[in-house]
């Protein structure tokens, strides 16, 4: 490891000292909780749909936001663009691609993992497995497997025997983040991709990033496509179905922030970046939930600050599978982490909030991100009311509320629909989502998975009020089940 690449990495602050909070901040923030204590308040005060009204403008913003996304990404529906014909692709330079692997006691899935990334038609230069003080079988997979040499704590093994670009880095336990920064000192590539140990990519995926990073010199960070994988029990089956559309839609989203440059939302599990400008920013903050969110945060902040015209992309033609959670429990403390790391992130930099200076991402975004912090709380209210207003019978406020939700899942069902078809036209393959599915999905999702959803990012408030949560320990089982992906995908 180069000790003066490891001293000015260090000395690159991941984030400022705190700054002071624009007066801009305060009233997007608060006018947010005013609003819902004003709405929630008329339910003790009127008696009919006003009486809800924390609902309706939780319906509303819902609505807003579907129909941004459903007008931004339109340019689907044009035809798919023509490949780069070989002599101008051959005067496009070639960017290299290493991958760094973040791996904490995942020994389960890790042959999976590194079975798609050594299968794939444009194989990485680079792969090194940043090994962050596993303590089940990774060492012994890793020495008898893939032909590796066992390296002291904080060094960089000799490449496989059997798998000349691939290389293990052995840390003690420190966290995800720890384990990135620690490789990227490590590796010498253009492009560094982050992969979760829990993660499968599609053969042509790293063609996909490599070619984004070699033909857009602007381009910093991007992400794949990725869909979830659950176990085949029947809970896990339930958990997937609802997971699925989930991501479809949240991808799409990502595609329509894109086009006005204001997407702020990667997939660390499946994330290219330019190592340069990592390493320009500091690397991961290692005291983050969500150490790629905020790290996008930290790219816009400083393409700002020097008037670099940097992008983030979404790469449709990028695709990957990825473990998630199939059970409430797994479920619940995924989105405590996921909420919790995105409260962190929005107040460290919340004097961006409504900044001109950032353009869309500014004005829009992250204003959108601040309802976004409480639209847990919204959304738990309306449902509680709701729940209120039929054990007592009061049908007075039923009735017309009744109406606003059979017009909202009529609209979610239409847009449930054309996100299938839109999802399906963009990846250019048949995605496990369908029409039938999507019907039922629509109909249930706001009593049942949304509900649970809103529970989990209200434990992310605890979790950033308090100051806890790590990477933690994580139950593998979509990918290794027989009859789940892994064995479609090797």
């Amino acid at each position: 490891m180069n000790d003066s690449l490891q001293r000015a990495f260090v000395a690159a602050s991941p984030r400022l000292s705190t700054p002071r909070t624009p007066l801009r901040s305060w009233l997007i923030h608060g006018g947010v909780l005013v609003l819902w204590a004003l709405l929630f308040a008329m339910a003790f005060r009127v008696g009919n749909v006003r009486a809800w009204s924390v609902g309706v403008a939780y319906v509303l913003y819902d609505t807003v936001l579907l129909l941004f996304v459903g007008w931004m990404t339109l340019p689907i529906l044009r035809p798919r663009p023509v490949p780069v014909a070989p002599a101008e692709a051959g005067r496009m330079r070639r960017n290299t691609l290493g991958v760094i692997v973040a791996s904490h006691n995942e020994a389960a899935v890790l042959p999976v993992t590194l079975a798609a990334l050594l299968g794939q038609s444009d194989v990485p230069d680079r792969i090194v497995i940043a090994d962050d003080g596993s303590s089940d079988g990774t060492a012994e997979l890793l020495t008898t497997r893939y032909g590796l040499v066992e390296p002291a704590f904080g060094e960089l093994s000799a490449a496989s025997t059997t798998h000349p670009g691939l290389t293990w880095l052995r840390l003690p336990h420190g966290g995800k983040a720890v384990a990135l920064n620690a490789a990227i000192l490590c590796i010498d590539t253009d492009t560094v991709l982050t992969v979760d140990g829990d993660t499968l990519l599609d053969h042509k995926a790293i063609a996909a990033v490599r070619h984004a990073f070699s033909s857009e010199p602007n381009l910093v960070a991007a992400t794949g496509v990725i869909t979830p994988v659950c176990s085949r029990t029947l809970a896990g089956r339930c958990f997937q179905w609802f997971q699925t559309y989930e991501y479809i839609r949240n991808f799409l989203s990502r595609y329509a922030w894109m086009r006005v440059n204001g997407l702020l939302l990667i997939s660390g599990a499946f994330a290219g970046f330019r190592l340069d400008a990592v390493r320009a920013v500091g690397g991961f903050d290692t005291d983050c939930l969500v150490e790629d969110y905020e790290l996008i945060h930290r790219l816009h902040r400083h393409a700002q600050a020097h008037g670099l015209p940097w992008t983030v992309r979404v790469l449709g033609d990028a695709q990957a599978h990825t473990d998630a959670p199939s059970s409430t429990g797994a479920f619940l403390r995924q989105r405590r982490r996921w909420f919790g790391g995105f409260l962190q992130t929005q107040y460290w930099y919340r004097a961006m909030v409504g900044d001109r200076r950032y353009g869309w991402l500014g004005i829009a975004m992250l204003p959108v991100k601040a309802i976004d912090t409480l639209q847990p709380l919204y959304g738990l209210a309306a449902f509680g009311l709701l729940l209120m207003y039929l054990v007592r019978g009061n049908f007075g406020v039923l009735a017309p509320v009744a109406g606003v939700i059979g017009a909202k899942i009529v609209l979610d069902l239409a847009f449930h629909l054309w996100s299938v078809f839109l999802y399906r036209r963009w990846i250019g393959q048949h995605s496990e989502a369908n029409m039938v599915q999507a019907v039922l999905a629509a109909l249930i999702e706001p009593f049942t998975f949304q509900i649970l959803r809103h529970t989990g990012a209200a434990w992310g408030w605890w979790t950033f009020l308090t100051g806890r949560g790590t990477w933690g320990r994580q139950t593998r089982v979509g990918l290794v089940d027989a009859d789940g992906v892994g064995r479609r995908g090797s």
